[in-house]
Order: C-alpha cells, then structure tokens, then sequence
C-alpha cells in the first residue's frame, strides 16, 4: 500500500497519530490536497447522474476552495476565539491535517448507485465530521474534544453564513 493510502486509511480510522504526523510534516501538503481532490471527485461521480460532468468538475473545484476556506476559519476561530494554552499551529498545519480528513469522503463514489446515494452521502457526511474534530483537535493542540467541536460547530455556521452571502450576491 502507498504511504498515502495508508495515511487516508489512517484517517479514516479516526487515528489521531496521524493527524499528529501530517501536522508535522511538511512535505504532506500535496499529498493531502490529492485527498481532497479525490473526495471531490469521488462526491461528483457519486451524483453525476444527478449534476453530470459539469457537476463534476464544478464539485471538485468547489471541495479544493472549500478546504482552504475551511482551514483558515478554523485557523481564525481555534487560534484567536477559542484558543488553549498550549496552542500553537499555522494555516499549512491545519491544511495537512483537515486535507486528511477529507479521507472518508471518497465512499462518496459509491453514491453511483441510485439507491445508495443518500445513504453513502450520509455516512460519508458524519464520518468526515467525525475525522475533522479530531484533525482540529490534534492541529490546534487541544486536551478537550468538546473544544474541537465547538470550533467545527461555529466554523460551520461562519461559512453557511458566507455562502448564502455569496448566493445572495449572485443572484
């Protein structure tokens, strides 16, 4: 197996040594926005019999800027709103570590079958929350895990607000 399958299966499996790895390495960084491309591509052929090959593309495009977005308000929230003593994490950090999570997302391909789609986009959903509290907590040096997912929880709600600022814009 690939040193960077084995790190999504890592991932995947909620370990948080790896976060710890990728956090710390470097070189991680291409490595980890595969993953995220991967997942986009695996959530757009997941539905492309529902957005076809534009949805495709367009999703993969909108998983890579949705990762960085994601990453620099968990930046801003974990190092400057809820921050710990033992804090102490820069951009590429949470990058490496949120890029792995995105692991799980590759399930999504199965989405292909009709019948399973909201099922796997579900399961896919919850256990992609599952890994990006842990790469938070791991990234941000938290002790606590409920700290980790308070800073999902209003890093969510920061973007649900500037995406329907942006859809409101564009309309």
């Amino acid at each position: 197996m690939s040193p960077m399958v084995e790190r999504m299966v890592r991932a995947a499996k909620l370990d948080a040594r790896l976060y710890e790895e990728v956090e710390a390495d470097t070189t991680a960084l291409g490595p980890a926005t595969i993953v995220v491309i991967l997942s986009g591509l695996a959530a757009g052929v997941g539905m492309i019999s529902v957005r076809g090959i534009g949805g495709l593309i367009a999703g993969t495009v909108v998983a890579v800027a949705a990762w960085y977005v994601w990453a620099y308000l968990i930046y801003l929230i974990g190092t400057r709103v809820l921050p710990a003593p033992e804090t102490k994490t820069d951009p590429g950090e949470l990058l490496r570590a949120l890029g792995f999570a995105s692991a799980p997302g590759v399930i999504r391909v199965l989405g292909i079958v009709p019948f399973l789609r909201n099922f796997v986009f579900f399961i896919a959903s919850v256990w992609m929350l599952a890994t990006m509290v842990i790469a938070v907590r791991q990234a941000l040096d938290y002790k606590s895990t409920a700290r980790a997912v308070l800073v999902c929880a209003i890093g969510w709600i920061v973007q649900l607000v500037l995406l329907w600022l942006l859809q409101t814009l564009l309309r």
